[in-house]
């Protein structure tokens, strides 16, 4: 059986820039070992795998390492691919379900809009390492569902960032 995978510069307008995904239409569900082997051989942060289903697709993530429970850009790479491939008229609304629940993304003119589920953090201790990773004090550290959320002092500090992987 041939596939076609569909690589996607998410969050840029200009080839060779943004953050790629890969993205690949199933005629049916596959066994998660089979997409985990594509997302390997792609290796890339993510590749999406579809299947249509009848009130929209059923969206899976996988890393060259595991499967995962959200990813933005691998969906709003799918939402790209449905509506420039014509899977989805584009006054239609991609309608995507996933382990995260039910997440759409819709075309406003150029740009596509994505309503993701709300996981407001919790305070919580920072993992180990990642004080030190960041080089800066965090005015606060939480984690939701999905992610940890450091605030830090202001913009600037933002943008000075230079994080470190081998502290």
């Amino acid at each position: 059986m041939s596939l076609r995978i569909t690589q996607v510069d998410a969050f840029t307008s200009r080839p060779f820039a943004g953050n790629p995904a890969a993205v690949c239409i199933l005629p049916k569900p596959a066994q998660p070992a089979w997409m985990l082997n594509v997302a390997r051989e792609m290796n890339l942060a993510e590749t999406a795998f579809l299947v249509k289903q009848r009130d929209g697709y059923d969206l899976r993530w996988f890393t060259p390492a595991v499967e995962v429970d959200l990813c933005g850009h691998a969906t709003l790479a799918s939402a790209h691919v449905l509506w420039e491939d014509g899977h989805l008229k584009p006054t239609e609304q991609a309608r995507f379900h996933t382990k995260s629940g039910l997440l759409t993304a819709d075309k406003r003119d150029s740009w596509i809009e994505l309503d993701f589920p709300a996981t407001p953090p919790t305070l919580a201790p920072p993992p180990t390492g990642l004080i030190e990773a960041l080089c800066t004090t965090p005015k606060f550290v939480g984690r939701s569902r999905f992610d940890y959320l450091v605030e830090v002092e202001n913009e600037a500090t933002v943008r000075g960032l230079t994080p470190s992987r081998s502290r």
